[in-house]
């Protein structure tokens, strides 16, 4: 059998063209006039907006360096689905495939494409001297300050996979095998499915994007679609947003119920690939285990139903997919770090959660098959320099609206500005949507030793706990939950080593309940580092996923 080739998985890259036009002036910074999205958003999300137009650039130059021929994109390719920003992303791809021969097979995420009719955004940009503005594709919306562009409308399907029809998504020439769970036909209306409303009032036709393709001997791809947009009950305009569940807490939870047919095809699929000698590695947008590995079973005592807990696979997502003979699957969408593993009468299953372009931790994989076992390395992008352009128009941003400059705007590497990001996003994002008001109020000024005191008044001196501030404390928190090994570089074993003496001496366990005191939530979040630091110092950057033992043991 011929050497496999290696394939590079990049998840969430989130592209926003930062030359885009969307029929506005932009903002011109030394000269040079940009689409730039404010750091008031950027700070509250979970991702960062301008910076993925470089940090795409930098894991394509890493692709051909590596001269990797094949590049699986994991969904979450575009900013959110935006005509513009598609067609721009779609002449990189392009331009990249035939400068240096790469082949790219694109997945749908939740922010690519909106069941069949698509969605209207509105998104902040910063205007000249950074005065911020609204652009919108919807024509009704005639807010002050927002201007109309129709290349922010996101398509649906399948008008939404044009822009990257050639990445995939229908049959091409060169490929060697190709074909969906419906057949061999890449006909749009040969790959639709039934959907319809719990109470039966909706039905629509749908299109699902899942295909299988062989792109030189003995390796198969398998492409699936997990995106489900669910009709609801009720009385809707035929396709309107509103219709329908979004996609983005859904995934395999919801494939399991709406989309079974994709089960049996990877049953199929798995006998084929099993009978014929071919190494099959599956993909989705979704992970189909828990990316965190139980690690954050604290999050639901402390937060309640936070988008982690939401999206968490349930366990007969596995159970279908052991039974259907799965054995390896990549996913993105959670922004994760992790390999997850379960089993089922002697058959395992291993999710690879990929990390996203566009969040800490910056990283995409490659994945190096053979018959035997799967090569899995890590490419991390923390060492890309910072546009200094765009930090120059987050420095005029905040200068305008008298707001202090950030510290992400001194960071010295993306890695570090990421970092700094995670620090943003718990001031601006989590203490204000996540955590309980009086907890927020009682330790954010506060250093370890003092927080450990609120937990016990005895709590002895301890000078190593009085020099690290809670809220070191908690971005540390956060970026081990998200990063897990890969955040090791950034937490000193020092602190590390401090964050088990934690866990051990003030930690509660999350099954014990909440009593809804101050005390008590601090001691569950301190015992959660014990989970987020086994799960990093058992990880690595490297790894091996066997085959053949689970290919004996089916």
């Amino acid at each position: 059998m011929p050497k496999l080739p290696a394939v590079a998985i990049i998840a969430d890259a989130h592209f926003h063209d930062v030359k885009a036009g969307f029929d506005f002036p932009g903002t011109t910074i030394d000269g040079e006039r940009m689409a730039l999205r404010t750091w008031v958003d950027t700070r509250q999300s979970t991702r960062v907006f301008n910076e993925s137009t470089q940090a795409l650039f930098a894991a394509l130059d890493e692709v051909k360096r590596r001269e990797i021929r094949h590049v699986v994109l994991l969904g979450d390719y575009s900013d959110d689905g935006q005509r513009e920003t598609l067609a721009s992303l779609r002449e990189i791809l392009a331009r990249h495939a035939r400068e240096h021969g790469t082949n790219f097979y694109a997945l749908p995420g939740n922010h690519d494409i909106f069941g069949p009719a698509g969605r209207h955004h509105t998104k902040g940009f910063l205007g000249q001297n950074a005065e911020p503005l609204q652009v919108t594709s919807d024509s009704q919306n005639t807010a002050p300050g927002t201007i109309f562009s129709a290349g922010m409308f996101c398509e649906g399907y399948p008008v939404g996979l044009g822009a990257m029809a050639e990445f995939g998504y229908f049959r091409q020439p060169h490929y060697l095998h190709w074909e969906t769970p419906f057949g061999a036909s890449d006909a749009i209306e040969a790959r639709r499915y039934d959907a319809v409303s719990p109470d039966g009032r909706n039905h629509y036709r749908l299109m699902d994007a899942s295909y299988l393709v062989e792109p030189e001997d003995g390796l198969w791809l398998l492409m699936i679609d997990a995106n489900v947009f669910e009709p609801r009950d009720g009385s809707y305009v035929t396709g309107e947003e509103a219709a329908f569940i979004d996609s983005t807490a859904a995934g395999w939870n919801a494939l399991l119920r709406c989309k079974p047919f994709i089960i049996d095809w990877v049953a199929d699929v798995s006998l084929r690939a099993k009978a014929l000698g071919k190494t099959p590695l599956a993909f989705s947008h979704y992970p189909a285990l828990d990316p965190f590995d139980g690690a954050t079973g604290a999050e639901r005592v402390l937060f309640g139903d936070t988008n982690v807990a939401r999206r968490t696979p349930r366990a007969e997502v596995a159970d279908g997919l052991l039974n259907a003979g799965m054995a390896v699957h990549f996913s993105g969408h959670l922004h994760v770090e992790g390999v997850t593993r379960r089993s089922l009468r002697k058959r395992e299953i291993v999710n690879v959660a990929v990390p996203s372009l566009v969040a800490y931790p910056a990283a995409f994989k490659l994945a190096r098959p053979s018959l035997d076992s799967i090569q899995v390395e890590t490419v991390e992008l923390s060492g890309l320099a910072l546009d200094q352009k765009i930090i120059t128009a987050y420095r005029q941003e905040s200068d305008r609206s008298g707001t202090p400059q950030d510290a992400a705007f001194d960071a010295m590497s993306y890695g570090a500005y990421l970092r700094a990001h995670k620090e943003a996003l718990v001031h601006h994002r989590y203490f204000p949507k996540e955590w309980p008001a009086d907890v927020v109020s009682a330790v954010s000024d506060l250093n370890l030793l003092e927080v450990c005191r609120i937990i016990d008044s005895k709590a002895p001196a301890d000078d190593d706990l009085a020099s690290i501030g809670m809220i070191d404390a908690i971005v540390d928190w956060y970026c081990l939950r998200q990063a897990a090994t890969l955040a090791l570089d950034d937490v000193t074993a020092q602190r590390r080593a401090l964050y088990h003496k934690l866990a051990q001496s003030y930690g509660r366990d999350p099954a014990q309940g909440s009593d809804g005191t101050v005390g008590t939530f601090l001691a569950i979040f301190f015992g959660a580092f014990a989970d987020f630091l086994g799960r990093a110092e058992r990880g690595a950057k490297c790894f091996e996923i066997s085959l053949r033992q689970k290919s004996e043991a089916a």
